[in-house]
């Protein structure tokens, strides 16, 4: 038996776009002998379709996609798709084959963890299902009913010589090894061989990378197809799943950069917008974002805007002149001050007797997110922000200014990650600056500013944001570890005060196993400590 696995990037909603592409997949998989075509987890309509799942258009427009992909001979179709009867929704996967509709299989463990809300929408499935092909009996399992041993057991109790498992897991930072590693125990205890196939592409703020693989009895990775890129991976059965191909995986570094670049690309061709355009400061966060959107987009679809101040260095223009020019993307200069002197005489009466202070800070970023949004307009090009997560966990950041944009490109990036993605990009071709690199982060409002005025150094706040984040320690426990008591409680307080703005940001793609989107839902009214 022949086993295909149709790893491809869907639309969320375009059923009929998507049933196009299941289609072009089976017709290409029947010229390579394949007996069985797997797509992955809910692949005729996307993942995750959210609130379309309450619509009864929904499953009308999914029911005629499987009516239409009924009609398609030489193959068994393994398709995932959401599922109704009566009140209760289910997320299934139908075996078709030759006509008729050899069974359906209702996703048994519903994740309600992280980005996941399957419980808000899915009732879960009771009983295994596996199906004849030939001399084999393949068994179906989706997503998260792989993590647990009893749905795969189940399937072999079934009487399942080889188990198919469709997918919609989205990257973050290990995600494929960890996947393995799950798989690859899976085996080892029901005896039996798995085919994994996964989404690409990115949807929102999550970001499917693909890799899909196949393991033999033995736990052994016998088929690797590629990370982000669609691909028909062919794994053969006899008995056992058989050595196929093995595409190379990225390394650690590289793969966040791509996800950074699938999350971007598909963002705005998705969504229909022609281009992308930003502010380039002459800083490290802008150039990563500046790099990031011409790898996703090219350099003709990117607009770099320069908005200097009288505390902007004259390094910071001619790093970015110099940027532009390596990359060939559109580029233009806006001098803001002539702008902000006039905000501040309008506003004198109002501040008769006040000190400066962050007011008019602010009224800088705010000035240069105007500009942005004002060129967005006009063109349709969308804006993205260059904020990176170490800011959004403390607020160094402008709601309205630094902070305006449609979609935040490094909001789960930390700063010190963001001068090892600037470090790795520039070992594939030198675009960045170095002294952009080099020189100490300022966000350029006042003179002689440097960020490590109002923060600890990224070492140590990076390392107290994980662990509290991330990883979901208290300030005690940190503390605990070592880290200095000022530093921790400062930066806990700072990211329970500054709730507010993260629930005003653009979305952006995730790459941590917790990011500022779905996995973080904390209400900003809140005096716990």
């Amino acid at each position: 038996m022949r086993i295909a696995l149709a790893q491809f990037n869907p639309v969320v909603g375009d059923i009929a776009g998507n049933t196009r592409k299941i289609l072009d997949l089976a017709h290409a998989a029947i010229a390579q002998g394949a007996d069985v075509l797997v797509t992955p987890e809910l692949a005729l309509t996307g993942y995750s379709p959210e609130d379309l799942l309450l619509r009864d258009s929904f499953y009308r427009a999914c029911s005629q996609a499987l009516d239409e992909l009924l009609e398609l001979d030489g193959i068994t179709l393994v398709v995932g798709h959401p599922a109704r009867m009566g009140a209760e929704r289910f997320n299934a996967a139908t075996v078709l084959r030759d006509g008729n509709r050899l069974g359906q299989y209702h996703k048994m463990l519903l994740p309600n963890d992280e980005v996941f809300d399957e419980c808000r929408y899915f009732t879960p499935g009771a009983a295994p299902l596996v199906f004849q092909q030939g001399d084999a009996k393949v068994g179906v399992l989706i997503c998260e009913d792989v993590w647990s041993v009893d749905p795969a057991a189940e399937a072999a109790d079934a009487g399942a010589d080889v188990v198919v498992v469709l997918n919609a897991s989205p990257f973050h930072r290990n995600k494929i090894e960890t996947r393995h590693d799950v798989v690859r125990f899976r085996a080892e205890e029901t005896g039996l061989p798995f085919a994994y196939v996964n989404l690409t592409g990115g949807q929102d703020e999550l970001v499917f990378d693909g890799a899909s693989f196949a393991v033999n009895r033995a736990g052994e990775v016998v088929a690797q197809a590629a990370a982000y890129d669609d691909e028909l991976l062919i794994v053969d059965f006899d008995g056992d799943l058989l050595p196929g191909a093995k595409a190379a995986l990225p390394g650690p570094l590289e793969s966040v950069y791509r996800t950074l670049v699938t999350g971007v690309r598909d963002y705005i061709g998705k969504n229909g917008f022609p281009g992308a355009l930003l502010g380039l400061s002459g800083g490290i966060d802008s150039a990563l974002t500046l790099a990031v959107a011409v790898d996703a987009l090219g350099a003709d679809k990117v607009h770099a805007v320069m908005m200097p101040s009288r505390y902007t260095a004259d390094i910071s223009v001619t790093d970015s002149r110099d940027m532009v020019n390596r990359l060939g993307v559109k580029y233009d200069e806006i001098e803001i001050w002539p702008m902000y002197e006039s905000f501040v005489q309008a506003l004198a009466p109002s501040f008769a007797g006040l000190a400066e202070d962050t007011t008019e800070e602010n009224l800088q970023a705010r000035i240069r997110g105007t500009l942005l949004m004002a060129l967005s307009n006009k063109s349709g090009k969308l804006v993205l922000t260059t904020g990176n997560k170490s800011e959004m966990t403390t607020g160094y950041c402008t709601l309205y200014g630094d902070m305006a944009g449609g979609f935040a490109v490094l909001k789960d990036v930390a700063k010190t990650l963001v001068f090892e993605l600037c470090r790795w990009r520039n070992l594939q071709g030198e675009i960045i600056p170095e002294r952009i690199i080099t020189r100490p982060p300022s966000a350029e409002l006042r003179p002689d500013q440097t960020d490590q005025d109002s923060l600890p150094p990224y070492e140590v706040l990076d390392a107290i944001m994980a662990r509290y984040v991330e990883e979901n320690l208290s300030a005690d426990a940190i503390i605990a570890e070592g880290y200095a008591e000022a530093d921790v409680r400062r930066v806990v307080r700072l990211l329970k005060i500054n709730e507010y703005k993260r629930r005003q940001a653009p979305v952006g793609p995730r790459v941590t196993h917790r990011g500022f989107g779905k996995d973080w839902r904390y209400p900003i009214t809140n005096k716990f400590s």
